[in-house]
C-alpha cells in the first residue's frame, strides 16, 4: 500500500512540484496551505511523512511542527521542513520542535526524494 505524505505549504506551485516528485516515487499525497489547514487534516488517518514549509499565514511551520508532536497519533511522524531559511538558528528551532530534516528551497527533487525515502516511517 502507498505511504502517505503530507505537504503543507502557502505556495501551490511548491506543493505542485513536491506533490509531483511524490506522486512519481509512488506516495499518495495530502495538501495542505498552511499549519492550521494541515492539522484540519490530520483526523487519525496514517501520515508516514510531513513536508512542511517554516513562513506561512494563519500557522508558521515551526508552531505546525509543535502542535503535530503534541497529537499522541503523529508525536512520532518525521518531519521534513521544506523552506528559503538557512539559518542556523531558525534549523536550530525546527530541530527543538522535531524537525528531522531541513532541505533549502529552491530544491532538487531527487535530493528531497532522498530525505523522504531515508525518513518515511515503514
Amino acid at each position: 500500500m502507498a505511504k502517505t505524505i503530507l505537504i503543507v505549504d502557502d505556495s501551490s506551485s511548491v506543493r505542485l512540484v513536491v506533490g509531483i516528485a511524490l506522486k512519481g516515487a509512488g506516495y499518495t499525497v495530502i495538501e495542505a496551505s498552511d499549519g492550521r489547514d494541515a492539522l484540519s487534516k490530520l483526523t487519525g488517518q496514517k501520515v508516514h511523512l510531513i513536508i512542511s514549509d517554516v513562513n506561512m499565514p494563519n500557522m508558521d511551520g515551526i508552531t505546525f511542527l509543535k502542535a503535530v508532536k503534541a497529537l499522541p497519533a503523529y508525536r512520532f511522524t518525521p518531519v521534513i521542513m521544506l523552506t528559503t531559511e538557512s539559518q542556523e538558528e531558525k534549523k536550530r528551532e525546527g530541530q527543538l520542535a522535531g524537525a528531522k530534516a531541513w532541505v533549502v528551497k529552491p530544491f532538487q527533487p531527487p535530493t528531497l526524494l532522498a530525505a523522504v525515502e531515508k525518513l518515511v516511517l515503514p
